[in-house]
C-alpha cells in the first residue's frame, strides 16, 4: 500500500490544509473517494484512518483532507490548537477547500501515478456536516460521479432556529460551543451566519439534494445522538433516488472512538465500510 501523509495544499482563504492519500500499488484505482470530517473534526481522528486503509485494500484511491480552518495546524494535526481559526470558518471555506483537493487532483502535479486516477470515478464521502458541503459540492461540480453521506446532517442551519440565540449571538459577537472530549470552549463567530444568510440558495440543502442526479447512498446509525436518524429520513425524501440504509444501533461514529487503538474496525463501521464500497462497486460500474 502507498501512502502519502500530509500534503500541503494552498486554500482560496489563504490558510493551507493537510491531505492524505491511501491506494494500492498492484492495480490502477477503481474511484477515487475524497472524504470530508465534520464539525469538530480532523482527517485524523479515531479510525479514519483504518478505514482510509479499508478502501484502499478494495482498490479505491482514498483522500482524507483537513478543511483549513477546522482549528488544527500543520504542526498539529490532532489538536484543536488555533481557536480564532475554528471561529473564522464557515461553509464558504468549506467549499472552497474542497473545491482545492479537486483542482489538486486534476492538477497533474499530485505525486500519484496518472495511469492510477480514474478521473471520471470521482466519489464524494462526507460525514456530519460534511456531508452536507459533501451534497452541495455534488451537486454542483461536473467532476464527481457519485456521493456518500454519512450521518450527514440534512440542513446547514440546524444551529440556528432560536432568533434569541441569533441576536445575542450578533450582540456578542460569538457563541461557544464544549468540546466533550477535550473541554475546550471552541468559538463560533457571527460571521457564520453572516455567509449563511449571504447565500442562502447555495447552501441549501434540500435545493441541491433534490436535484441530484448522481448516484447517491445515505448511510446512518439508528442510535445518533448528535444527528438523529431522521434526518437521513429527510434526504432520502429530498431526492427519492438516493439509496438509504440505516445501521442499526449504530451512533454517530459507527462506534469510533478518539483515540483508536484498535487495530480492527467495529462492527458498525464495518458495515459502513462494506455498505459503501458494494455500493460503489455496482453504481461505478
Amino acid at each position: 500500500m502507498q501512502i502519502m501523509r500530509n500534503v500541503k495544499l494552498a486554500s482560496r482563504s489563504g490558510r493551507p490544509l493537510l491531505l492524505d492519500t491511501y491506494q494500492s500499488a498492484e492495480s490502477p484505482a477503481r474511484g477515487i473517494v475524497v472524504f470530508a470530517h465534520g464539525f469538530k473534526g480532523f482527517k485524523d481522528w479515531g479510525h479514519w484512518n483504518l478505514i482510509a486503509k479499508a478502501f484502499a485494500e478494495a482498490g479505491f484511491l482514498f483522500i482524507k483532507f483537513n478543511f483549513s480552518h477546522n482549528g488544527t495546524t500543520l504542526e498539529r494535526t490532532t489538536e484543536f490548537e488555533d481557536l480564532e481559526a475554528f471561529g473564522q470558518n464557515n461553509f464558504t471555506k468549506e467549499l472552497q477547500d474542497l473545491d482545492a483537493v479537486l483542482d489538486w487532483l486534476h492538477s497533474g502535479n499530485t505525486g500519484l501515478s496518472a495511469a492510477m486516477l480514474p478521473l471520471d470515478r470521482v466519489v464524494l464521502i462526507g460525514h456530519s456536516r460534511g456531508g452536507a458541503i459533501s451534497i452541495i459540492k455534488a451537486a454542483q461540480d461536473e467532476r464527481v460521479a457519485a456521493l456518500v453521506t454519512w450521518a450527514s446532517v440534512s440542513s446547514l442551519a440546524y444551529a440556528w432556529q432560536d432568533p434569541e440565540l441569533v441576536q445575542r449571538w450578533k450582540n456578542e459577537g460569538a457563541y461557544h460551543v464544549e468540546n466533550s472530549r477535550t473541554n475546550q470552549q471552541m468559538p463560533l463567530y457571527y460571521q457564520i451566519y453572516e455567509d449563511y444568510q449571504a447565500n442562502p440558495d447555495l447552501f441549501d440543502v434540500k435545493k441541491a439534494a433534490s436535484g441530484l442526479q448522481k448516484p447517491w447512498l445515505i448511510l446512518h446509525g439508528t442510535a445518533d445522538p448528535a444527528v438523529p436518524v431522521a434526518a437521513a429520513k429527510k434526504l432520502k425524501e429530498y431526492n427519492d433516488r438516493a439509496t438509504l440504509h440505516l445501521i442499526e444501533g449504530a451512533d454517530h461514529v459507527f462506534a469510533g472512538k478518539h483515540p483508536f487503538e484498535g487495530r480492527e474496525l467495529p462492527a458498525p463501521s464495518k458495515e459502513l465500510v462494506e455498505e459503501s464500497i458494494n455500493f460503489l462497486e455496482r453504481r461505478l460500474s
